[in-house]
């Protein structure tokens, strides 16, 4: 008979949706936009794929898709090797 293990509290402010979607990033204005996978995104953060090493703390995401633009500026909460977490901060300048 297996034990039934307790489910973990979500703890995350919005819901997440699965989007696999290429999107760039930028730590400011000079330096170059490299690129990584959201693989979820809500109305509040994101989850990242990146095999960039020197993630900055902070930085602006651009998703593009639907014909939207999208950009977010982004602290960076956890990271588990290639896996980031962010939190948006507030919009980005066009």
């Amino acid at each position: 008979m297996f034990k039934r293990r307790p489910q973990l509290k979500e703890r995350r402010k919005a819901p997440r949706r699965v989007i696999n979607r290429m999107a760039e990033f930028q730590a400011g204005m000079g330096s170059l936009p490299r690129t990584c996978m959201v693989t979820n995104i809500s109305d509040t953060g994101a989850r990242l794929f990146t095999e960039i090493i020197d993630v900055p703390e902070r930085f602006t995401l651009s998703v593009t898709g639907e014909g939207v633009v999208y950009r977010h500026e982004c602290r960076l909460v956890w990271r588990l090797g290639g896996e980031l977490g962010v939190e948006f901060i507030g919009l980005a300048p066009a």
